[in-house]
């Protein structure tokens, strides 16, 4: 019999972080070749831990965990969102600093770089958006000024927009693996209940579409998630919370225009992910200042 090799299975799990809106679901998603982590010009879109599954072909298994942008909180959502990023960065093998092409650290990355150096972790740092920036230059002054500031393990520049750079961070994090078991089936791409991943994919379509500080006072609970079985069809009921009558009457829209907009988007994306003709119907009711109400904050599944 002739000589063969076995690739050893490795793994790691690796935290991304940064302030809010500087791409790191973007590049999550990028890393993964398939959307799981919703995505909208917004600060604070992401809300919670969200985890992605990445297990490549030389048997390497990456879980990543998108963590929500570290910010000043003025909610208790607020409170629970910075929470979900000390805990993310408290246990894992590494870290993915993502930062925008700028040339000053706003002060919540210094003081996110901080709790990182803490941690012992290695650290790999990615500048995003590079396709922003006209002079390169500036790119190398900022990787300098970082460096000064933080022993990396790496610096990669990458544009989540236009992949570029990806296959070069995605390196760079899997040297960042150790001997150890896959903890997920290696067709997994998020341990995420379908239920969830339901409601981020509306919630996305409302920030995308919606003004001012309406969408940051919405959530979204599904009420059924059922398979008829008689058809090939997913029935999803939807409903829609939001903190004002006003703001009710902004995402319905005239003669419910906005909310079927809202849904016809989103059960789009429903469709194509879950590969199955979707049934989507949404309402929308009022909880007054949800987002410093404790009980409701856990309802909706957003303490951790």
């Amino acid at each position: 019999m002739g000589d063969y090799i076995v690739n050893e299975s490795k793994s790691a799990f690796i935290a991304i972080v940064g302030c809010p809106n500087v791409g790191k679901s973007s590049i999550l998603n990028r890393l993964l070749g398939e959307k799981i982590a919703i995505v909208s010009p917004r600060p604070q879109t992401t809300r919670t831990g969200i985890t992605g599954i990445l297990t490549t072909e030389d048997n390497i298994q990456l879980v990543f965990t998108d963590t929500p942008g570290f910010h000043k909180p003025k909610t208790k959502l607020g409170e629970h969102m910075v929470q979900a990023v000390d805990e993310s960065i408290g246990g894992v093998d590494a870290c993915l600093f993502v930062v925008e092409p700028e040339t000053e650290l706003r002060t919540a990355e210094q003081e996110l770089l901080c709790r990182l150096k803490q941690t012992k972790a290695p650290v790999v740092l990615a500048i995003n958006k590079t396709d922003t920036v006209k002079d390169k230059a500036q790119i190398a002054l900022l990787i300098v000024k970082l460096t000064q500031l933080c022993d990396f393990k790496a610096v990669v520049p990458v544009s989540a927009l236009r992949g570029d750079g990806i296959d070069a961070l995605l390196e760079e994090l899997k040297a960042l693996s150790a001997p150890s078991i896959h903890y997920f089936p290696d067709d997994t791409l998020t341990d995420q209940p379908e239920r969830v991943l339901a409601a981020e994919m509306i919630r996305e379509k409302m920030l995308l579409r919606l003004d001012q500080e309406v969408p940051h006072g919405v959530a979204v609970s599904i009420e059924r998630f059922s398979e008829r079985d008689d058809a090939d069809i997913l029935d999803i009921d939807a409903v829609i919370y939001c903190e004002k009558d006003s703001h009710k009457g902004i995402i319905i829209g005239k003669g419910g225009a906005m909310l079927k907009a809202i849904s016809t988007a989103a059960r789009k994306d429903l469709e194509r992910f879950f590969e199955i003709q979707v049934n989507l119907k949404c309402w929308v009711k009022v909880k007054e200042d949800w987002r410093n109400r404790e009980g409701l904050i856990h309802n909706f599944g957003l303490d951790g």
